[in-house]
């Protein structure tokens, strides 16, 4: 079941989001950035911020009371900005991931919104192509990746955004 976060939600959500984008649980699952940077991919703290502010929605997926998956969604503007996809390492690969992005494609909708836009850093050609097959194409645009005390870069090559949209 898909819903809205909730502050309550806070705690089981840091946990998922770090397990499944850094350290050792995350190589578990294909999404992992464990080979390019260390630290946390976020805290409890970042996470109320988020969740707090009204521009911003947390869609989670529940199976048996336990959060598997979930999404950062930001209205800005005529867009939606897509985020923190997020599912369970030891369940990618099952339909989660999919099913979170055609309900965040419906949150756009449902908002008036025209499109959907992302990033992605460069060197994960395999979540890139994920994406290009469910419709995302990358707009040319480019940003540096920021370095900052909670992402720690690791990777030997250089790191940068990849923007993706895709109207919906």
């Amino acid at each position: 079941m898909i819903t809205k976060a909730s502050l309550q939600d806070i705690p089981a959500l840091n946990i998922l989001i770090n397990s499944a984008y850094r350290g050792e649980s995350s190589k578990k699952g294909w999404t992992t950035e464990a080979n390019l940077l260390e630290g946390k991919r976020t805290n409890e703290e970042e996470l109320t911020e988020t969740i707090l502010d009204p521009k911003n929605t947390i869609l989670k997926y529940t199976e048996d009371n336990q959060i598997i998956g979930s999404v950062l969604l930001v209205e800005k503007e005529h867009q939606l900005y897509l985020g923190m996809l997020t599912v369970s390492p030891e369940l990618q690969n099952s339909g989660i991931g999919k099913k979170m992005l055609a309900e965040a494609e419906n949150h756009a909708r449902a908002l008036g919104l025209s499109s959907i836009i992302m990033t992605v850093i460069s060197v994960r050609e395999e979540l890139i192509a994920w994406y290009k097959r469910h419709g995302y194409v990358d707009t040319g645009k480019r940003e540096a990746f920021p370095e900052s005390g909670i992402h720690v870069t690791i990777s030997e090559k250089p790191l940068e955004f990849i923007y993706f949209e895709k109207q919906v």
